[in-house]
């Protein structure tokens, strides 16, 4: 009694505030997400997920990642990213039922997994700032934490049509555009990164298509040509031999700059991971930092939400729920801290400035 009394109210809220929200963006979910407000089998399901992972984006990816191995069946022709042409019947009926069919299935999944999100486009947040730091330190060791997948890693081996700015880079294979107001440093050619690792707790090995498939399905069907650049980057990751070691953000950081700073200046980056954890951790991760800081000179790139993440530097006394892209610098033991622009949350735009 206790389970249907506080919790599915409060997961049933979720999903009606998440409907409402991107009823425009994501009209699919934003279906999905109304109708399962008032499905307490289907909500009861979310029962097995962690606390922190009870969020509509969760189930909805889990059943993606079901549906992306079942292409013939009829919902998944209501899926913009896997049929061309939308089909019979209704989504949402055949949405309830699919998962329900699979509840043992389902379960598994929302017990062991969390939503994954690595979305290229936000290598636009580490262009601008990295190519600063080449041209004041030369070569760069990127450690970046959270890494998922390691597609953040690409960075400097990928396109980007700057605009205002042109293009950047020599890659044909796969380019990124970037909006830009403001007026921020843009650099003649990409960054010089010579060496480059993630960092994460559950890492996504590039190579095993399940694993891959996973990393789609937290992508939204709604968003084709989001979930077609994702496919091109893990192409490219796997050519590249991206490397992503499993590790603690605080208790292996260290150990990451060490070995990075073996190889050029070593630049942290960090992009909508540390939400993910809790607001003491987020403080041991700062502090190890800056004991690292105090030793080494070292950079670190924030693309986080001050609103979600408050502990961080330049976040104090701030409620803004944007994307901020600050740059934290450690010089002979000193730290400054500089905020350099707002963004779009998957890196579609760029604001230089306050």
């Amino acid at each position: 009694m206790i389970y249907y009394r506080d919790v599915v109210p409060d997961l049933a809220k979720r999903f009606n505030d998440f409907a409402q929200s991107f009823d425009t963006g994501a009209p699919l979910y934003s279906q999905f997400a109304r109708r399962v407000a008032n499905e307490r089998t289907v909500l009861d399901l979310m029962s097995v997920a962690p606390v922190s992972q009870r969020i509509p984006v969760l189930l909805f990816a889990s059943a993606h990642y079901l549906l992306l191995d079942e292409r013939s069946h009829e919902l998944a022709q209501h899926y913009p990213n896997i049929a061309h042409e939308k089909g019979s019947g209704v989504a949402t009926d055949l949405f309830v039922a699919f998962v329900l069919e699979r509840a043992d299935a389902m379960k598994e999944l929302l017990a062991n997994r969390s939503t994954q999100t690595n979305e290229i486009s936000r290598c636009n947040w580490f262009l601008f700032p990295c190519a600063m730091l080449d041209a004041e330190l030369g070569p760069l060791a990127q450690v970046d934490v959270g890494s998922s997948a390691g597609l953040n890693q690409l960075f400097p081996k990928i396109s980007y049509d700057l605009r205002p700015g042109g293009l950047i880079g020599n890659n044909t294979s796969l380019t990124i555009a970037c909006n830009i107001t403001g007026e921020p440093p843009i650099p003649r050619q990409v960054p010089n990164v010579k060496w480059s690792m993630g960092l994460d707790t559950k890492p996504i090995d590039v190579r095993n298509d399940v694993e891959v498939r996973w990393l789609e399905a937290c992508v939204w069907p709604d968003q084709v040509e989001r979930f077609e650049r994702l496919q091109q980057a893990i192409s490219l990751a796997r050519l590249h031999n991206i490397e992503v070691e499993r590790g603690d953000a605080v208790d292996d950081v260290a150990q990451a700059v060490d070995r990075a700073a073996q190889h050029g200046h070593p630049v942290v980056t960090t992009s909508w991971v540390m939400n993910y954890l809790a607001p003491d951790r987020r403080i041991a991760f700062v502090d190890e930092l800056n004991r690292v800081g105090s030793e080494l000179d070292l950079s670190w790139i924030i693309a986080e939400s001050p609103y979600e993440t408050p502990e961080l530097p330049g976040h104090s006394g701030s409620d803004e729920i944007i994307t901020v892209i600050t740059l934290v610098t450690w010089r002979k033991g000193q730290r400054n801290v500089q905020r350099l622009a707002t963004t779009h949350p998957h890196g579609h735009w760029i604001h230089w400035g306050n």
